[in-house]
């Protein structure tokens, strides 16, 4: 049932003699009391001619778009592109018309209906990754080929695609005519060495051999389907082959296929056997071996035993394989991979010619400009590390607080823009409601819609004030959204932009009280605690995870049972931000005594469990704790550690106890 109208806007349409709806489309303000209708109509957003009768109703207000968007959507794929770019012409510049263009570019994408997606692809302002893939696939064979081009570097050596649509355009790419023969080649190669579980997978749509056997014969490579057949059931048979038959030119490419399916089964039976061939192939006079497929095999073997970290643990041996591959192009994850071999062993030297072979677009990534000014500060280039950290210490994430450190720099509340919350006039509080990308996101947080709807709108919102320049909006509306409680979006108002700083709105300190008694009570920083929760929950008390963690500091059940235990108590709820606040932090405690007070591997342990933290410990000897942490194999708990000592240092410097981030770290010691 619809709520009820506010009494102002009756009476408002009362005195001006309109109806509601007239009232509605004069005005399209945050008033219009359209808020309800969307709330009803989203109930109704499978029935059609539900949705046709709210349109009418909901023409002009805020939220009149959604009817008309559920309603397209519901049989997306039939539609025109002419009835696509009508809803995008009928409400511009809008985070729903942008929304109904990708899904409907991606669904034709899909479906290799291209006319179709370049026809849209002009009404899509924002593309994520698949959508982009999708735009790419639909010029990708046509007059304006170049525009699939750009997609090139995200797809083309890509070893970990994750969109399907980005792993259709890079099959489909060796079409495109500005693709050249080399190209082809480092693709075919790619596609090689590839994860061969997908390879043995019954799922078809996974079986790259159809690929791989064009990319050879537009290579004048001559290869049977039943060859590649027969080398992905027994790669030592055809290596067993390969040393008995005279060179050609495509035995190297089958040679590096073979070798990777036997690297993915065993990666060191895979070097035993590489190094008896390359023993073998020095005794032979011509060599049957080419350097090219030598070095990929290396490198196959490489980035094998670098996914093994793991389950095994770091091995110089990678190094030495990495070592051995050089000469050919790295792909970014390769290039990554023998960076984090040699951040792990510190081997300086190794780690600046990790960064070398990456693109000069990578190499400028604040990562890898903070370990290629560590690399040089090992190797006695100190000038050059000093000119690469002042550049980094002008900013306060996580690599700006390491470089800040490594100049002797302390952070200040200046440089966090201060801990108190901004000043907003009365003007520009009442922009923030006349403006109708904030006026819906913050009606939605105030009616308590569903989080997709608030996060969508509200990031879109930002997302125009900051390409409007329009800080002194944006500010106000983040402070609304804080004052109501939706810490999670003033944070990401303030985290995406780099044009205004303030640690009020990036670094709230709701649940004060709890945090610093429960933190001091069991002996942890709260500081600690705080950078914990913010980075688990953006303080949402009631937010869920979809492995069932719960609260502002995501536990799951079976931890919160664990915890009750340990502290003799039966489990409580974790809905309620005290209890979940104390639970978190007796957990933090108990695993930071478990690794000997090293608070970064506690924090692994946090995300990834104890086990896993302690598994990546070294081996070799202390190493600084940076070093651990870029070298966490999980890339989700690497970012979240980085992630939740930025927030903690920031935390300390507000709470009044601050400590630099590198010393909060400290030095990480063997198992």
């Amino acid at each position: 049932m619809m709520k009820p109208t506010p009494i102002r806007l009756v009476l408002t349409a009362a005195m001006c003699g309109l109806t509601l709806t007239q009232l509605a489309c004069a005005n399209g303000n945050a008033n219009d009391g359209s808020i309800y209708q969307f709330i009803d109509a989203e109930r109704q957003k499978s029935n059609n001619a539900a949705l046709y009768q709210y349109e009418q109703s909901m023409k002009g207000t805020l939220f009149a778009m959604y009817p008309t968007y559920w309603r397209l959507n519901n049989e997306l794929s039939s539609h025109t592109p002419d009835t696509i770019n009508g809803f995008v012409r009928q409400y511009p510049s809008n985070v729903m018309s942008e929304k109904l263009a990708a899904d409907y570019a991606e669904t034709k994408a899909r479906q290799g209906d291209y006319a179709a997606v370049r026809a849209v692809a002009n009404s899509i302002e924002n593309p994520d990754a698949s959508e982009s893939c999708a735009i790419a696939l639909g010029f990708n064979q046509s007059s304006e080929s170049m525009r699939a081009l750009y997609q090139k570097p995200n797809v083309w050596l890509n070893t970990q695609i994750k969109q399907p649509l980005c792993d259709k355009l890079a099959s489909e790419l060796s079409q495109n005519s500005r693709i050249s023969n080399t190209d082809k080649h480092e693709q075919l190669v790619r596609m090689l060495r590839i994860d061969k579980r997908q390879l043995s997978s019954r799922q078809p749509a996974l079986d790259k051999t159809g690929d791989i056997l064009s990319l050879m014969q537009q290579l004048n490579l001559s290869v049977s389907y039943q060859t590649l057949q027969e080398i992905r059931n027994n790669p030592n048979g055809f290596l067993t082959r390969f040393s008995q038959e005279g060179y050609s030119q495509t035995n190297q490419y089958l040679y590096i296929y073979a070798i990777s399916l036997l690297a993915h089964r065993s990666y060191q039976d895979a070097a035993l056997q590489l190094e008896f061939d390359i023993n073998q192939d020095n005794r032979r006079s011509p060599r049957l071996l080419s350097d090219m497929a030598r070095r990929y095999a290396w490198r196959s073997i490489a980035v094998k035993r670098m996914n093994m970290n793991t389950d095994d643990g770091y091995s110089r041996d990678a190094l030495t394989w990495f070592n051995n591959s050089l000469g050919e192009p790295f792909n970014y994850e390769e290039a990554e991979d023998y960076a984090q071999a040699a951040i792990h062993f510190g081997q300086w030297t190794d780690l600046v010619n990790a960064i070398g072979a990456m693109t000069a677009v990578e190499q400028q990534e604040r990562m890898w400009q903070y370990w290629l000014a560590r690399g040089y500060e090992q190797t006695g280039k100190q000038s050059q590390a000093r000119q690469i950290y002042q550049t980094l210490a002008t900013g306060i994430d996580y690599y700006g607080l390491l470089a800040k450190d490594r100049l002797g720099q302390r952070l200040s509340l200046n440089d966090i823009g201060g801990n108190t919350l901004p000043a907003v006039d009365a003007t520009t509080a009442q922009r923030v409601m006349d403006n109708p990308y904030f006026a819906r996101a913050l009606l939605l947080m105030q009616n308590n819609a569903g989080l997709e709807h608030i996060n969508r709108e509200w990031n879109w919102a930002v997302k125009k004030a900051r390409d409007a320049g329009d800080m002194p909006l944006l500010l106000a509306a983040a402070k609304k959204a804080h004052d109501l409680g939706y810490y999670h979006r003033s944070i990401q108002a303030i985290e995406t932009t780099d044009m205004v700083r303030n640690a009020a709105l990036s670094h709230p300190t709701p649940y004060l009280d709890s945090i610093t008694r429960h933190s001091r009570s069991v002996g942890i920083d709260p500081a600690w605690a705080y950078g914990i929760i913010r980075q688990e929950s953006r303080f949402q008390p009631t937010a869920q995870s979809g492995a069932g963690a719960g609260g502002l500091m995501q536990i799951i059940p079976s931890t919160a049972n664990q915890i009750a235990r340990g502290m003799g108590e039966s489990t409580g709820s974790m809905s309620n931000p005290d209890t979940n606040i104390r639970y978190g932090t007796w957990f933090l405690n108990n695993l930071a005594n478990r690794t000997a007070g090293q608070i970064a591997v506690a924090t692994a342990g946090y995300n990834a469990g104890p086990a896993a933290a302690v598994k990546w410990l070294p081996k070799h000897g202390s190493i600084s704790a940076d070093q651990y942490v870029e070298a966490i194999p999980y890339s989700e708990t690497r970012a979240y550690v980085k992630h939740v000592m930025e927030n903690a240092t920031i935390y300390s410097l507000l709470l009044g106890n601050y400590t630099p981030i590198s010393q909060r770290m400290g030095q990480v010691r063997p198992q």
